[in-house]
Parts: C-alpha cells; sequence; structure tokens
C-alpha cells in the first residue's frame, strides 16, 4: 500500500482539501499523471478534467478542475485551480440547462461585456461536459 503524502487543493476563492492521501491522478497539459509520495519535483499546467484523489481509507474522489497549475515534490502535491466542483455537485440535467441558459445569453447580449462573460461561462459549462 503506498504511503501517505500532504496533497492541498486550492481554488482562488478557499482552501478546497488539505489532507494527506495515498495517490493523485491530475489532469496535466500533456496528459494525466499520478503522484506518490516522494514525486520528484514536477511542475505543470493543468487542463479542464478530473483530479481523481485516493483516500488512505481506499476512497476515491473526483473533482473537475480547469485552468491552474501542479506542483507536485517529494514533500507532496499543491494543485492550484482556477475553478474546482467536486463531481458530486454536478448533475447532468442541471448542466444541460445551464449550458441552454448561456447560449440565449450569448444571443441576447446587448453589450460586449456581457456576451464575453456569457461566452467565458459557456466555455466553462462545455469544458465540463467534456469531461464527463
Amino acid at each position: 500500500m503506498a504511503e501517505a503524502f500532504q496533497f492541498d487543493l486550492v481554488s482562488p476563492e478557499r482552501l478546497l482539501m488539505s489532507e494527506e492521501v495515498r495517490e493523485v491522478v491530475v489532469p496535466g497539459m500533456e496528459g494525466d499523471f499520478g503522484v506518490l509520495k516522494n514525486h520528484a519535483p514536477f511542475m505543470s499546467t493543468i487542463r479542464p478534467g478530473f483530479l481523481e484523489v485516493f483516500r488512505q481509507d481506499g476512497a476515491k474522489d473526483r473533482i473537475f478542475v480547469r485552468g491552474g497549475f501542479a506542483d507536485a515534490n517529494p514533500n507532496g502535491l499543491t494543485v492550484l485551480a482556477e475553478q474546482a466542483i467536486a463531481e458530486a455537485d454536478l448533475k447532468s440535467e442541471d448542466l444541460d440547462a445551464a449550458i441552454a441558459e448561456a447560449k440565449d445569453d450569448i444571443e441576447n447580449a446587448l453589450l460586449e461585456e456581457t456576451r464575453t462573460a456569457a461566452s467565458l461561462k459557456l466555455a466553462l459549462l462545455q469544458d465540463i461536459r467534456n469531461a464527463l
């Protein structure tokens, strides 16, 4: 059984997770990579996808992340994500409705700033849909 190491997941709003885990699989820009205790120093940007966190008790968490980077070293792993959403909080029907609403917002936007914000929201929602 793999030894535990410190894992921290941070978003701009708050610290989302900080605990000892067995393994984390990160969606890196050049492919997924796994981190275990005593990992060689390594940094990577992350692409939209799911972090898989394997806890010491055998449970596995999946967390959608978008934007940011991962910093692995022998002492642990820190992921700084622009956005992070637990898989349990993602519901397909809610996602479909939000995508349709974002598309409507883009079509009906009167100001360029409103259109840009709606486009960014749509891109996030589509990244989540693709990751699922």
